[in-house]
């Protein structure tokens, strides 16, 4: 196996969260990944489907690929997750951090969610993934670094010459994530982008968001000297400290995503609804004055 094939990406862009996902692919093999799937929903209607989704099935069956991971960077705040769909559709293994153990426990009292119905060990995935474990996409070895401050869960996905960085970063002209969600920490995502930041400068990195700033057309895909360069929050001057202030006013004055609620109960779980009540009904809760 090589960790030197430059795989091919495809991003498709979901205008509605502003989320790009990913399919990742060997182009010696045909073996595919997908990163952080959108599973569309409407919080007026409660209702979901499946636009976003579908596109990345056709393309992975139009181009004849073989789907291995599902892949999620973190327990997404802003879209619903499409893996069960997605697994449905094309098989694969689903994976994320260890640590979403974390997420799950924080949340899970949240939500006053009972252990016997939702077990908080992560067993909602097919696999949990060590700090510097190498998965294969085909003949791609992809190298998992934990990079947590956004969450406590968060991961970056090496795959050759391509990192995923979930939302630790933006493009340079949008800087970094937030830090403010349970168990996030300013000083962490510092660190955590340092090892982002010695990866090659030549290495494409690809973000699980755009917002466009300034009306510029979404992009998502930049390099490792560019953001060290030129990110408007942590570039290769700022030192931790003048970042920890910078991160920690900037996130006082920001809101809850708008999916957060159904977001995190169903992300969770993996994707998955909770158990349908004695009505044979799916319900989502939304806590009072909690989060």
């Amino acid at each position: 196996m090589t960790s030197t094939i430059s795989p091919d990406i495809k991003g498709f862009f979901d205008p509605e969260t502003y989320t790009i996902s990913y399919v990742v692919s060997d182009p010696e093999s045909r073996a595919c990944a997908i990163i952080d799937p959108v599973l569309d929903f409407d919080m007026a209607s409660g209702r979901s489907s499946y636009h976003s989704a579908d596109l990345l099935v056709d393309y992975v069956n139009s181009n004849k690929l073989g789907l291995e991971w599902i892949l999620e960077t973190h327990v997404h705040a802003d879209h619903l997750s499409a893996a069960p769909y997605i697994q449905k559709e094309l098989g694969g293994k689903t994976a994320i951090g260890k640590h979403v153990t974390l997420i799950q426990d924080s949340f899970g009292r949240a939500f006053n969610e009972k252990e016997k119905s939702f077990p908080r060990n992560g067993s909602q995935f097919d696999r949990l993934l060590e700090d510097e474990e190498i998965i294969q996409i085909g003949n791609i070895n992809c190298r998992v670094i934990f990079t947590p401050g956004h969450t406590p869960a968060c991961v970056t996905y090496v795959c050759g010459d391509a990192a995923f960085v979930g939302d630790t970063l933006f493009m340079p002209d949008y800087g970094s994530a937030r830090c403010d969600f349970p168990g996030g920490n300013a000083r962490e995502l510092y660190r955590s982008i340092q090892k982002i930041y010695g990866l090659p400068d030549d290495t494409r990195l690809f973000m699980c968001h755009d917002y466009g700033p300034g009306g510029r057309d979404y992009v998502w895909e930049t390099t490792i000297r560019e953001e060290k360069y030129d990110n408007i929050h942590i570039n290769q001057q700022t030192s931790e400290d003048e970042f920890v202030k910078l991160r920690e006013q900037r996130d006082k004055g920001l809101s809850m995503p708008k999916l957060i609620i159904p977001s995190i109960q169903v992300n969770m779980r993996g994707g998955h609804m909770p158990e349908p009540e004695n009505n044979n009904k799916i319900y989502l809760k939304i806590p009072f004055n909690v989060i």
